[in-house]
Protein backbone atom coordinates (compact mmCIF):
# COMPACT_ATOMS: atom_id res chain seq x y z
CA UNK A 1 0.00 0.00 0.00
CA UNK A 2 1.23 3.35 -0.84
CA UNK A 3 0.81 6.58 -2.70
CA UNK A 4 2.28 6.82 -6.18
CA UNK A 5 3.93 10.08 -7.25
CA UNK A 6 3.49 10.24 -11.02
CA UNK A 7 4.68 13.03 -13.29
CA UNK A 8 2.18 14.35 -15.82
CA UNK A 9 3.66 15.18 -19.18
CA UNK A 10 0.76 16.22 -21.40
CA UNK A 11 -0.13 19.53 -23.01
CA UNK A 12 -3.12 21.67 -22.07
CA UNK A 13 -3.68 23.77 -25.19
CA UNK A 14 -7.24 25.07 -25.67
CA UNK A 15 -8.13 23.71 -22.23
CA UNK A 16 -9.43 27.01 -20.85
CA UNK A 17 -11.96 27.52 -23.64
CA UNK A 18 -13.25 23.97 -23.38
CA UNK A 19 -13.51 24.15 -19.60
CA UNK A 20 -15.53 27.36 -19.72
CA UNK A 21 -17.92 25.77 -22.20
CA UNK A 22 -18.44 22.76 -19.89
CA UNK A 23 -18.98 24.75 -16.70
CA UNK A 24 -21.21 27.40 -18.25
CA UNK A 25 -23.47 24.67 -19.56
CA UNK A 26 -23.63 23.02 -16.16
CA UNK A 27 -24.43 26.21 -14.29
CA UNK A 28 -27.77 26.29 -16.04
CA UNK A 29 -28.67 23.01 -14.33
CA UNK A 30 -28.55 24.66 -10.90
CA UNK A 31 -28.34 23.10 -7.45
CA UNK A 32 -26.31 20.02 -6.56
CA UNK A 33 -26.66 18.74 -10.11
CA UNK A 34 -23.83 21.04 -11.12
CA UNK A 35 -21.40 19.28 -8.83
CA UNK A 36 -22.33 15.80 -9.94
CA UNK A 37 -22.20 16.62 -13.64
CA UNK A 38 -18.79 18.22 -13.24
CA UNK A 39 -17.55 15.20 -11.29
CA UNK A 40 -18.76 12.92 -14.08
CA UNK A 41 -16.71 15.04 -16.46
CA UNK A 42 -13.75 14.80 -14.06
CA UNK A 43 -13.98 11.01 -14.22
CA UNK A 44 -13.96 11.18 -18.01
CA UNK A 45 -10.90 13.42 -18.08
CA UNK A 46 -9.06 11.18 -15.63
CA UNK A 47 -9.91 8.10 -17.68
CA UNK A 48 -8.36 9.84 -20.70
CA UNK A 49 -5.28 10.76 -18.70
CA UNK A 50 -5.92 14.51 -18.94
CA UNK A 51 -5.06 15.39 -15.36
CA UNK A 52 -4.82 19.13 -15.94
CA UNK A 53 -8.34 19.25 -17.37
CA UNK A 54 -9.68 17.24 -14.42
CA UNK A 55 -7.95 19.45 -11.87
CA UNK A 56 -9.11 22.66 -13.55
CA UNK A 57 -12.71 21.43 -13.50
CA UNK A 58 -12.40 20.77 -9.78
CA UNK A 59 -10.82 24.16 -9.11
CA UNK A 60 -13.65 25.87 -10.98
CA UNK A 61 -16.09 24.56 -8.35
CA UNK A 62 -13.76 24.84 -5.38
CA UNK A 63 -15.35 26.64 -2.46
CA UNK A 64 -18.65 27.36 -4.23
CA UNK A 65 -21.91 26.78 -2.26
CA UNK A 66 -23.19 24.12 -4.66
CA UNK A 67 -19.73 23.02 -5.70
CA UNK A 68 -16.74 21.47 -3.94
CA UNK A 69 -16.67 23.14 -0.56
CA UNK A 70 -14.38 20.58 1.08
CA UNK A 71 -11.62 20.48 -1.55
CA UNK A 72 -8.57 22.07 0.06
CA UNK A 73 -10.71 23.40 2.91
CA UNK A 74 -8.55 21.79 5.61
CA UNK A 75 -5.36 23.35 4.27
CA UNK A 76 -5.21 26.20 6.79
CA UNK A 77 -4.94 24.07 9.92
CA UNK A 78 -4.53 25.67 13.33
CA UNK A 79 -1.58 23.55 14.46
CA UNK A 80 1.70 25.50 14.47
CA UNK A 81 4.63 23.82 12.74
CA UNK A 82 7.31 23.19 15.33
CA UNK A 83 9.14 20.27 16.90
CA UNK A 84 6.59 18.41 19.02
CA UNK A 85 7.97 16.17 21.73
CA UNK A 86 6.93 12.54 22.04
CA UNK A 87 5.22 13.44 25.32
CA UNK A 88 3.10 16.06 23.53
CA UNK A 89 2.03 13.47 20.99
CA UNK A 90 1.17 11.02 23.79
CA UNK A 91 -1.01 13.68 25.40
CA UNK A 92 -2.98 13.66 22.14
CA UNK A 93 -3.31 9.87 22.30
CA UNK A 94 -0.58 9.12 19.74
CA UNK A 95 2.05 6.43 20.29
CA UNK A 96 4.52 7.01 17.47
CA UNK A 97 6.14 3.58 17.83
CA UNK A 98 2.83 1.93 16.89
CA UNK A 99 2.25 4.36 14.04
CA UNK A 100 5.63 4.90 12.38
CA UNK A 101 7.04 1.36 12.63
CA UNK A 102 4.55 -0.79 10.69
CA UNK A 103 5.02 -4.56 10.65
CA UNK A 104 2.67 -6.61 8.48
CA UNK A 105 1.89 -9.55 10.76
CA UNK A 106 -0.84 -10.91 8.47
CA UNK A 107 1.33 -11.33 5.37
CA UNK A 108 4.21 -12.46 7.56
CA UNK A 109 2.02 -15.23 8.94
CA UNK A 110 0.90 -16.25 5.46
CA UNK A 111 4.50 -16.31 4.24
CA UNK A 112 5.56 -18.54 7.13
CA UNK A 113 2.63 -20.87 6.41
CA UNK A 114 3.67 -21.16 2.76
CA UNK A 115 7.25 -21.94 3.77
CA UNK A 116 6.07 -24.60 6.21
CA UNK A 117 3.78 -26.08 3.55
CA UNK A 118 6.69 -26.19 1.09
CA UNK A 119 8.87 -28.06 3.57
CA UNK A 120 6.10 -30.53 4.40
CA UNK A 121 5.36 -30.95 0.69
CA UNK A 122 8.99 -31.69 0.00
CA UNK A 123 9.08 -34.31 2.74
CA UNK A 124 5.84 -35.88 1.47
CA UNK A 125 7.18 -35.96 -2.08
CA UNK A 126 10.37 -37.59 -0.87
CA UNK A 127 8.45 -40.30 0.97
CA UNK A 128 5.62 -41.04 -1.45
CA UNK A 129 7.29 -40.39 -4.79
CA UNK A 130 10.53 -41.99 -3.61
CA UNK A 131 12.60 -39.11 -4.93
CA UNK A 132 16.34 -39.43 -4.65
CA UNK A 133 18.39 -36.92 -2.66
CA UNK A 134 19.77 -35.65 -5.96
CA UNK A 135 16.26 -34.96 -7.31
CA UNK A 136 15.32 -33.16 -4.10
CA UNK A 137 18.49 -31.07 -4.37
CA UNK A 138 17.84 -29.99 -7.96
CA UNK A 139 14.18 -29.23 -7.21
CA UNK A 140 15.21 -27.05 -4.27
CA UNK A 141 17.83 -25.36 -6.44
CA UNK A 142 15.17 -24.59 -9.06
CA UNK A 143 12.85 -23.01 -6.48
CA UNK A 144 15.74 -20.97 -5.11
CA UNK A 145 16.55 -19.76 -8.64
CA UNK A 146 12.94 -18.65 -9.20
CA UNK A 147 12.88 -16.82 -5.87
CA UNK A 148 16.16 -15.06 -6.70
CA UNK A 149 14.91 -14.15 -10.18
CA UNK A 150 11.80 -12.57 -8.68
CA UNK A 151 13.85 -10.66 -6.10
CA UNK A 152 16.32 -9.33 -8.67
CA UNK A 153 14.18 -8.81 -11.77
CA UNK A 154 10.82 -7.88 -10.22
CA UNK A 155 11.91 -6.54 -6.82
CA UNK A 156 9.90 -9.29 -5.14
CA UNK A 157 6.78 -8.38 -7.12
CA UNK A 158 5.69 -11.95 -7.85
CA UNK A 159 6.09 -13.02 -4.23
CA UNK A 160 4.16 -10.04 -2.95
CA UNK A 161 1.44 -10.55 -5.56
CA UNK A 162 0.92 -14.10 -4.28
CA UNK A 163 0.97 -13.06 -0.62
CA UNK A 164 -1.33 -10.08 -1.17
CA UNK A 165 -3.83 -12.16 -3.16
CA UNK A 166 -3.90 -14.82 -0.44
CA UNK A 167 -4.23 -12.11 2.22
CA UNK A 168 -7.29 -10.58 0.55
CA UNK A 169 -8.80 -14.02 -0.10
CA UNK A 170 -8.41 -15.54 3.34
CA UNK A 171 -8.11 -12.64 5.80
CA UNK A 172 -11.01 -10.22 6.11
CA UNK A 173 -8.96 -8.24 8.61
CA UNK A 174 -6.18 -7.74 6.06
CA UNK A 175 -8.63 -6.75 3.33
CA UNK A 176 -10.40 -4.26 5.59
CA UNK A 177 -7.10 -2.79 6.75
CA UNK A 178 -5.97 -2.15 3.17
CA UNK A 179 -9.30 -0.53 2.27
CA UNK A 180 -9.23 1.72 5.34
CA UNK A 181 -5.59 2.61 4.70
CA UNK A 182 -6.31 3.82 1.16
CA UNK A 183 -9.45 5.65 2.28
CA UNK A 184 -7.25 7.60 4.69
CA UNK A 185 -4.93 8.63 1.87
CA UNK A 186 -7.87 9.61 -0.35
CA UNK A 187 -9.69 11.66 2.28
CA UNK A 188 -6.68 13.59 3.58
CA UNK A 189 -5.45 14.35 0.06
CA UNK A 190 -8.82 15.72 -1.00
CA UNK A 191 -9.28 17.84 2.13
CA UNK A 192 -5.78 19.29 1.67
CA UNK A 193 -6.40 20.19 -1.96
CA UNK A 194 -4.72 17.31 -3.83
CA UNK A 195 -7.09 15.52 -6.21
CA UNK A 196 -6.92 11.70 -6.17
CA UNK A 197 -6.90 10.34 -9.70
CA UNK A 198 -7.41 6.66 -8.97
CA UNK A 199 -6.82 3.83 -6.54
CA UNK A 200 -6.29 0.10 -6.35
CA UNK A 201 -6.91 -2.13 -3.35
CA UNK A 202 -5.00 -5.25 -4.39
CA UNK A 203 -1.70 -5.95 -6.12
CA UNK A 204 -3.62 -7.90 -8.74
CA UNK A 205 -5.71 -4.82 -9.57
CA UNK A 206 -2.52 -2.74 -9.71
CA UNK A 207 -0.98 -5.27 -12.10
CA UNK A 208 -4.02 -5.12 -14.38
CA UNK A 209 -4.08 -1.32 -14.42
CA UNK A 210 -0.36 -0.54 -14.46
CA UNK A 211 0.94 -3.65 -16.20
CA UNK A 212 3.84 -3.92 -13.78
CA UNK A 213 4.68 -6.28 -10.94
CA UNK A 214 6.56 -3.51 -9.16
CA UNK A 215 3.39 -1.50 -8.46
CA UNK A 216 1.56 -2.28 -5.24
CA UNK A 217 -1.98 -1.33 -4.34
CA UNK A 218 -2.31 2.35 -3.54
CA UNK A 219 -3.85 5.72 -4.27
CA UNK A 220 -2.49 7.92 -7.05
CA UNK A 221 -2.87 11.68 -7.19
CA UNK A 222 -3.01 14.55 -9.67
CA UNK A 223 0.25 15.95 -8.34
CA UNK A 224 2.06 17.55 -11.28
CA UNK A 225 2.10 20.91 -9.48
CA UNK A 226 3.85 19.35 -6.49
CA UNK A 227 6.32 17.47 -8.70
CA UNK A 228 7.17 20.70 -10.52
CA UNK A 229 7.83 22.43 -7.20
CA UNK A 230 10.09 19.62 -5.99
CA UNK A 231 11.95 19.69 -9.29
CA UNK A 232 12.61 23.40 -8.81
CA UNK A 233 13.61 22.81 -5.15
CA UNK A 234 10.91 25.17 -3.92
CA UNK A 235 10.20 24.48 -0.26
CA UNK A 236 6.62 25.66 -0.14
CA UNK A 237 3.58 24.54 1.84
CA UNK A 238 3.25 21.61 -0.60
CA UNK A 239 5.76 19.45 1.24
CA UNK A 240 3.68 19.88 4.39
CA UNK A 241 0.58 18.69 2.57
CA UNK A 242 2.46 15.76 1.07
CA UNK A 243 3.76 14.78 4.53
CA UNK A 244 0.19 14.54 5.82
CA UNK A 245 -0.98 12.58 2.77
CA UNK A 246 1.95 10.15 3.01
CA UNK A 247 1.20 9.42 6.67
CA UNK A 248 -2.60 9.29 6.30
CA UNK A 249 -2.67 5.53 5.70
CA UNK A 250 -0.64 4.54 8.76
CA UNK A 251 -2.52 7.13 10.84
CA UNK A 252 -5.84 5.59 9.79
CA UNK A 253 -4.66 2.09 10.70
CA UNK A 254 -3.40 3.34 14.06
CA UNK A 255 -6.73 4.97 14.91
CA UNK A 256 -8.75 1.91 13.91
CA UNK A 257 -6.57 -0.99 14.98
CA UNK A 258 -4.15 0.46 17.54
CA UNK A 259 -1.12 -0.08 15.31
CA UNK A 260 -0.15 0.25 11.67
CA UNK A 261 0.86 -2.84 9.70
CA UNK A 262 1.09 -1.45 6.17
CA UNK A 263 2.69 1.74 4.91
CA UNK A 264 6.43 1.11 5.08
CA UNK A 265 6.77 2.39 1.50
CA UNK A 266 4.82 5.56 2.42
CA UNK A 267 7.22 6.35 5.26
CA UNK A 268 10.28 5.58 3.13
CA UNK A 269 8.97 7.82 0.33
CA UNK A 270 8.42 10.68 2.76
CA UNK A 271 11.88 10.19 4.23
CA UNK A 272 13.49 10.33 0.77
CA UNK A 273 11.51 13.46 -0.12
CA UNK A 274 12.58 15.35 2.99
CA UNK A 275 16.21 14.37 2.43
CA UNK A 276 16.03 15.49 -1.19
CA UNK A 277 14.77 18.89 0.01
CA UNK A 278 17.79 19.23 2.27
CA UNK A 279 16.02 18.71 5.59
CA UNK A 280 18.28 18.05 8.57
CA UNK A 281 17.33 15.12 10.80
CA UNK A 282 15.95 17.52 13.42
CA UNK A 283 13.88 19.39 10.85
CA UNK A 284 12.65 16.13 9.32
CA UNK A 285 11.59 14.87 12.77
CA UNK A 286 9.72 18.12 13.35
CA UNK A 287 7.96 17.79 9.99
CA UNK A 288 6.94 14.17 10.59
CA UNK A 289 5.66 14.75 14.13
CA UNK A 290 3.67 17.80 13.05
CA UNK A 291 2.21 15.85 10.12
CA UNK A 292 1.28 12.92 12.37
CA UNK A 293 -0.51 15.20 14.83
CA UNK A 294 -2.26 17.19 12.12
CA UNK A 295 -3.35 14.11 10.18
CA UNK A 296 -4.65 12.24 13.22
CA UNK A 297 -6.72 15.25 14.33
CA UNK A 298 -8.25 15.64 10.86
CA UNK A 299 -9.08 11.93 10.67
CA UNK A 300 -10.67 11.97 14.10
CA UNK A 301 -12.83 14.92 13.08
CA UNK A 302 -14.07 13.18 9.95
CA UNK A 303 -14.33 9.56 11.06
CA UNK A 304 -17.80 9.13 9.53
CA UNK A 305 -16.67 10.41 6.13
CA UNK A 306 -13.63 8.13 6.17
CA UNK A 307 -15.74 5.08 7.05
CA UNK A 308 -18.27 5.80 4.29
CA UNK A 309 -15.48 6.50 1.82
CA UNK A 310 -13.86 3.16 2.63
CA UNK A 311 -17.15 1.39 1.94
CA UNK A 312 -17.51 3.18 -1.40
CA UNK A 313 -13.92 2.34 -2.38
CA UNK A 314 -14.42 -1.32 -1.46
CA UNK A 315 -17.24 -1.33 -4.04
CA UNK A 316 -14.98 0.17 -6.68
CA UNK A 317 -16.72 3.54 -6.90
CA UNK A 318 -15.17 6.13 -9.23
CA UNK A 319 -13.10 9.07 -8.02
CA UNK A 320 -15.99 11.41 -8.82
CA UNK A 321 -18.44 9.31 -6.82
CA UNK A 322 -16.05 9.22 -3.85
CA UNK A 323 -15.59 12.99 -4.00
CA UNK A 324 -19.35 13.50 -4.13
CA UNK A 325 -19.75 11.29 -1.07
CA UNK A 326 -17.19 13.35 0.86
CA UNK A 327 -18.98 16.57 -0.06
CA UNK A 328 -22.34 15.17 1.05
CA UNK A 329 -21.01 13.74 4.31
CA UNK A 330 -18.80 16.50 5.70
CA UNK A 331 -20.23 19.66 7.19
CA UNK A 332 -17.96 22.53 6.09
CA UNK A 333 -18.37 24.10 9.51
CA UNK A 334 -16.44 21.12 10.95
CA UNK A 335 -13.41 21.84 8.79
Amino acid sequence: MGSHILVYGGGALSLSRRRCRIVSGLEAAGGGGVRWQVLEQVDKELSKGDERAALNLVKDLQGKPDGLRCFGAARQVKIPQRLYTLDELRLNGIQTASLLSPVDTTLGSIERSIQAAAVLGGIAAWNFLELSPQQIFFSSLGLLFLWTLDAVSFNGGVSFLVLDTLGHSFSQKYHNRVVQHEAGHFLIAYLLGILPKGYTLTSLDALKKEGSLNVQAGTAFVDFEFVEEVGEQRKSISHSRFSCIALAGVATEYLLFGAAEGGVSDINTLDKLLKSLGFTQKKADAQVRWAVLNTVLILRRHEKARAMLAEAMSKGQSVGSCVDLIEKTIDVAEL
